[in-house]
């Protein structure tokens, strides 16, 4: 193990020599497109309800994978990450947005010298420089209209002080020296190639790959700041987090014709580029929006009125990609590949058991000091749909009690209208502990960065201590894991359907080959094996 996190991560990637092309490239730009929140099943009602929309017509005229699953755990984080470097967190090194490192050093650590290991790892908005604000405090005037001035460098608006520390440096950690492996975006830069993306917090810095120089255009607008007078971020109102979507079309659309997000440098059509959507994932997590029923209808399977105005919204600003495709004849040499960082679920009102896991973990702690032991168990834990713990004793006498207390407590959290619904084994079906949950993800047992407990939970739990979200994702569940590939454009097999398994992971080698580059070049495509999708 490196004594230098950073440091060793960054000699993760080869530093030698572009090697040539295999073969010729099908395609001259692959547009990466991730619905978050969507799965196969979502993507199949509204093919069958909205037979000339644009989600249907990429179905019709390309090739869709109907059983394709994102890693476990089922964030955000992993979720992109498997996409573009070709790895799951066995590789990538990467669990969550917000996780626990015993060899870091906490967050605004300016004297190493003695300072205690063992720190949070936190790249979502409490790493900007003001994450109440849309610019995450660049300091422009005039938000959020004047949002597509904000720098495509967003390592700029990262806040060292909020970032872990290298205990052999004694520097900051940024995101993309926390990721293990390359990334495509790495790939095609050393190919002399323009690269671009798009998502929700400027902690995406992560997708800049080891190099920290992947992507040259990385618009990331501070999804949870504040929206509106009423102290809203933009994940509150679905109809505020389409308006929030509709910025970075807006940075697509000015990629596509040759510019930089803002449209105010030349830079020529990316050759790898893209975007994630967040409207779809708000629209099943809120329980109402406007006035209007969020998630699905009682069957599990229709979307109710917010999601399926989120898929309406979804499809259309997919018709104004496409559209500007064709005004600038890049059509038939781009290959739009259309899927999602993750699920969501439960999908059935009925199945939801909302628990408050702040509870849990103090039951835990207080359990361990009754046992004679000093202070709490718990390091830090991530609760969203699973559970996921990192503890301050690593042995396996200590993982082992916290494994046996959870699978012993029984609660009672709420359902669906707020009424009282008990629960057993802390919501969880299976709880994997020390070397178990290592060998769950595929890492040697202590691995510096494995959580020490994972817990699989029951159908339906979703661990929150509010009552303002009726679904979640990071769970195996597989309305967390079940989500849709779909491949079109250039080079794509018209109206296939492909109903084999598959990983998101696959699209990472898929988009290599599609521009004749080899996708061996990336390092979790060797070390996982990871292929191509097929046909």
């Amino acid at each position: 193990m490196s004594s230098s996190p950073a440091v060793g991560l960054l000699a993760a990637t080869p530093a030698s020599a572009a090697p040539a092309r295999p073969h010729q490239p099908h395609a001259s730009h692959v547009l990466l497109i991730s619905v978050d929140g969507m799965h196969q099943q979502d993507l199949d009602w509204y093919v069958g309800t909205h037979p000339h929309s644009t989600l249907a017509r990429l179905a019709a005229t390309g090739t869709t994978y109907r059983n394709a699953v994102t890693p476990f755990p089922s964030d955000s984080f992993p979720g992109i990450l498997a996409q573009v470097t070709g790895g799951d967190p066995r590789t990538t090194g990467v669990y969550y947005d917000d996780t626990w490192n015993p060899s870091l050093l906490p967050a605004g650590t300016t004297h190493c010298a003695g300072v205690k290991p063992g720190a949070e790892v936190d790249y979502a908005e409490p790493a900007d420089r003001d994450p109440s604000r849309l610019d995450a405090g660049q300091g422009l005037t005039g938000l959020p209209g004047s949002i597509l001035s904000l720098t495509g460098s967003p390592e700029q608006l990262l806040d060292p002080a909020q970032l872990p520390v290298d205990p052999a440096t004694c520097t900051p950690v940024y995101p993309h020296q926390y990721l293990k492996v390359n990334t495509v975006f790495e790939v095609a830069r050393r190919h002399g190639l323009v690269t671009a993306w798009s998502d929700k917090h400027p902690a995406y810095d992560l997708l800049q790959g080891p190099s920290g120089t992947g992507i040259q255009d990385l618009f990331t607008p501070e999804i949870n700041s504040v929206a509106d007078t009423a102290g809203d971020d933009w994940t509150s109102v679905n109809r505020l987090t389409q308006q929030y979507d509709g910025y970075k079309v807006r940075a697509v659309l000015n990629e596509i014709d040759g510019y930089d997000h803002s449209r105010s440098v030349k830079l020529g059509t990316p050759a790898v580029f893209g975007m994630n959507f967040q409207t779809v994932s708000t629209a099943q997590k809120l329980p109402a929006s406007d006035g209007q029923a969020g998630g699905y209808e009682a069957d599990g399977r229709t979307p109710g009125p917010v999601l399926s105005s989120a898929l309406d919204f979804v499809d259309s600003q997919l018709g104004r990609l496409t559209t500007e495709l064709t005004r600038q004849h890049l059509a038939d040499r781009t290959t739009i590949i259309v899927s999602a960082k993750h699920g969501q679920s439960p999908t059935a009102p009925a199945q939801l058991t909302r628990i408050d896991d702040g509870a849990i973990v103090d039951a835990l702690n207080a359990a361990w000091n009754t046992a004679g032991h000093a202070g709490p168990l718990v390091a830090f834990a991530i609760d969203d749909d699973t559970v996921v713990m990192w503890l301050t004793d690593r042995s396996a006498a200590a993982a082992t009690f916290a494994r046996t207390f959870l699978l012993h407590h029984d609660g009672t959290g709420n359902d669906i209208t707020g009424a009282p619904k008990p629960y057993v084994a802390s919501g969880l079906t299976q709880v994997y502990a020390g070397a178990a949950a290592a060998a769950l993800i595929g890492v040697r047992a202590g691995d510096e960065r494995v959580p020490d407990l994972i817990g699989i939970s029951q159908p339906g739990v979703v661990y929150t201590s509010k009552k303002s979200k009726i679904a979640e994702h990071g769970g195996d569940n597989p309305a967390d894991r079940n989500v849709p590939i779909v491949v079109s454009g250039a080079n794509a097999a018209a109206g296939h359907r492909v109903t084999r398994s598959v990983e998101t992971t696959q699209i990472a080698p898929t988009i290599l080959r599609l521009l004749g580059l080899n996708p061996d070049e990336l390092d979790a495509v060797r070390i996982q094996h990871t292929p191509a999708l097929p046909n």
